[in-house]
């Protein structure tokens, strides 16, 4: 009896020693030390009452999607995490996603958006002769003929805005090239502002961290998702509407926060793009797509994957018309 009642006292004794030991820590965080810092003791808090990191994506399985462009990146643009990636570092041609580029480098030059600018000859494409709605002779302001580029993939805009700049197109591109190492992307160049030359190239992986800059600008975020747009020309006050390249931009369903659409020949079809979905930005890269509407079907099929875990999208097949760069 005596054992257990000494047993008994020895463990109350040892429980209040912890006590005393644990309420010391807790009353002395933060207190002044003698060499006059604060002393680094924690307060204790109980492990079950420290919330785990919560992954927004959880139980994605890649092999439950179909992606059909040849190369892909998909990504949680907030947090970097690649959700799904398929010969993302293959070097292709990107077509007129170059323009997202040739944007960043004009805002960044800080020229006046509302300087007026002539259409001229020397606009055309000669190269691939690749057609245009936008007239020889119309004079807009730069900021109209940068939502053209955009919205439309006007190549003559994209050209009359690299011709008119500071030093003119050759310096144009040269602050394109040097804006793509200051991103960090290395297997990216460009011979052009618009994309037509197939040398304009670069990875999927590369076109992530361009979407993620191009994002940050509030510019290019509007006029990408712009449906449509009444043009004006100054000179003359003839109008002429154009529309988004993007058709997914015209669903209701798409929370579309930046997009580009690209084509030549040699690229294939084209598409980079930042969606909401589930509540989470997600930047979506799409390249060297064989239909016409391959790209905004893998988007809908990646889009159907986030939220459900598979993929079965199919969409509609449209009446395959003339394919025109841009």
């Amino acid at each position: 009896m005596r054992k257990r009642t000494r047993f008994i006292l020895f463990l109350s004794l040892v429980a209040g020693l912890a006590a005393g030991t644990m309420a010391w820590q807790i009353a002395g965080a933060g207190k002044p030390a003698s060499s006059g810092g604060l002393v680094q003791t924690a307060a204790w808090v109980p492990r079950a009452l420290v919330p785990a990191p919560r992954d927004p994506w959880p139980k994605l399985n890649p092999a439950k999607l179909t992606v059909r462009s040849n190369s892909a990146l998909v990504a949680d643009q907030a947090t970097g995490q690649i959700l799904y990636d398929k010969d993302a570092d293959r070097i292709t041609p990107i077509a007129s996603i170059s323009k997202l580029m040739s944007a960043m480098v004009l805002l960044d030059s800080g020229v006046s958006l509302d300087e007026p600018e002539t259409v001229t000859q020397d606009d055309v494409d000669t190269f691939k002769n690749s057609l245009s709605r936008l007239p020889v002779g119309w004079t807009l302001t730069r900021r109209e003929l940068l939502q053209l580029a955009l919205m439309a993939s006007e190549n003559r805009a994209a050209a009359a805005l690299a011709r008119t700049f500071p030093g003119g197109t050759r310096a144009f591109v040269a602050a394109m090239n040097a804006k793509a190492q200051a991103l960090g992307m290395a297997h990216t160049h460009f011979l052009d502002p618009h994309g037509l030359h197939p040398d304009n190239v670069s990875t999927a992986r590369d076109l992530f961290l361009m979407v993620k800059a191009a994002y940050g600008y509030d510019t290019i975020r509007t006029m990408t998702t712009t449906a449509q747009y009444q043009a004006r020309a100054l000179n003359t006050g003839r109008i002429r509407f154009f529309g988004n390249s993007n058709y997914l931009i015209y669903n209701d369903r798409w929370s579309i926060g930046l997009s580009k659409t690209g084509f030549i020949n040699e690229s294939g079809f084209c598409l980079v793009m930042e969606a909401q979905i589930m509540g989470r930005p997600v930047a979506m890269i799409f390249l060297d797509s064989a239909g016409k509407h391959t790209r905004q079907g893998d988007a809908a099929r990646v889009r159907q994957w986030l939220e459900s875990g598979v993929s079965d999208v199919a969409l509609g097949r449209h009446p395959q018309g003339p394919h025109h760069a841009g």
